[in-house]
């Protein structure tokens, strides 16, 4: 197992208010974020996880316990110290003026040559390294403000790569970005763990891509408790579902997703085979029917659907109250259910 690149002893964090008062809004948190790992926090909504982040990376002061980067304390270092082993990478859209993205990414040398020394030609190797590893060669001449969000949140990336951390922390990277954006930069980041032996650290709501995609979870409870571990231990553990499930969504362990707590209308036998049996299960589902693949003694059987696929366009036969209908595909035959429910 590799060593710690991070590590939070008995930290409690929150907020200040005046002199002796003190918000806290978690507190004896131990974790540890492991060279070469990608590591996803999540929380719902004002379970702190900006506020740890932000005391993580020495955005403001914890209440209590200590903060390590390779065995030392965080707040025992300077700002130039620490920006020579932890980069950050905010949601914010920073003013940086008429740069290129080349310049922008250059900034993240500052640690090494101050402001009024210029780049050397290790710098500049530096840099270039930050642009191919972040696949940012097509950005790097053109002007920060011409760039999408998706492109920004690029260069910002090899921006931070570029100062050589031993840690990246990021606050919500693609909470503004599509879906196919935030695919890709989730899975750049995963990449650059692997590759470079960077520990990455990223605050999201994606909860289906830290799924996919994290090999550690530190998930923040409703109650202050930051469980950690595999996303596969954690949905075992029902740690997801405790979290995440409401009145009207509850997590799938199954699927490893969310669905709607639709009330049961009826049962549906159901006989089709590979993707059109998945999604077709889904859309009955959602309708609120309880899927069956075989009768059952004790089991009413409300509709039955049959996939017909002996002509060259499957078709489906809806059986209902008697009376069979036949349906070009998985909408026309929910409408059809709907106007008979």
């Amino acid at each position: 197992m590799k060593e710690a690149a991070l590590s939070a002893h008995s930290l409690a964090v929150g907020y200040k208010a005046g002199r002796t008062k003190r918000h806290t809004v978690l507190q004896d948190v131990d974790l540890e974020l492991r060279q070469g790992e990608f590591v996803c926090l999540l929380g719902p909504n004002g379970t702190g996880k900006s506020t740890l982040l932000r005391t993580i990376g020495k955005m403001q002061p914890p209440l209590a316990g200590s903060v390590e980067i390779g065995g030392r304390d965080i707040y025992q270092l300077s700002n130039h110290e620490l920006a020579m082993l932890l980069s950050v990478v905010l949601t914010d859209r920073l003013a940086v003026g008429r740069l290129t993205a080349y310049a922008l990414i250059g900034l993240g040398r500052y640690p090494y040559t101050g402001w009024a020394a210029g780049l050397t030609a290790e710098d500049h190797r530096i840099i270039q390294w930050a642009i191919r590893a972040t696949r940012s060669e097509g950005l790097a001449a053109r002007d920060i403000s011409e760039l999408s969000d998706g492109e920004r949140q690029r260069v910002m990336i090899a921006r931070a790569l570029a100062q050589q951390p031993t840690v990246m922390l990021l606050d919500e990277p693609t909470a503004f970005l599509d879906l196919p954006t935030r695919v890709e930069i989730t899975g750049l980041l995963k990449r650059l763990s692997r590759e470079t032996g960077l520990a990455v650290l990223m605050s999201t709501h994606d909860l289906d891509l830290a799924l996919r995609s994290a090999d550690t979870l530190w998930l923040i409870g409703p109650k202050g408790r930051v469980e950690h571990g595999a996303p596969e231990d954690l949905i075992l553990r029902g740690a997801l579902q405790s979290t995440f499930s409401s009145t009207e969504l509850i997590f799938d362990s199954d699927l490893g997703g969310f669905r709607h707590q639709t009330p049961v209308i009826g049962n549906a036998l159901l006989t089709a085979k590979g993707l059109s049996e998945r999604w077709m299960r889904r859309a009955l589902e959602r309708e609120g029917f309880k899927v069956l693949e075989s009768r059952a003694a004790n089991e009413a059987i409300d509709i039955e659907i049959v996939e017909d696929d002996s002509a060259k366009t499957a078709t489906w036969r809806l059986r209902a109250d008697g009376t069979e209908h036949r349906c070009q595909d998985i909408g026309s035959l929910v409408a059809r259910l709907r106007s008979l429910h």
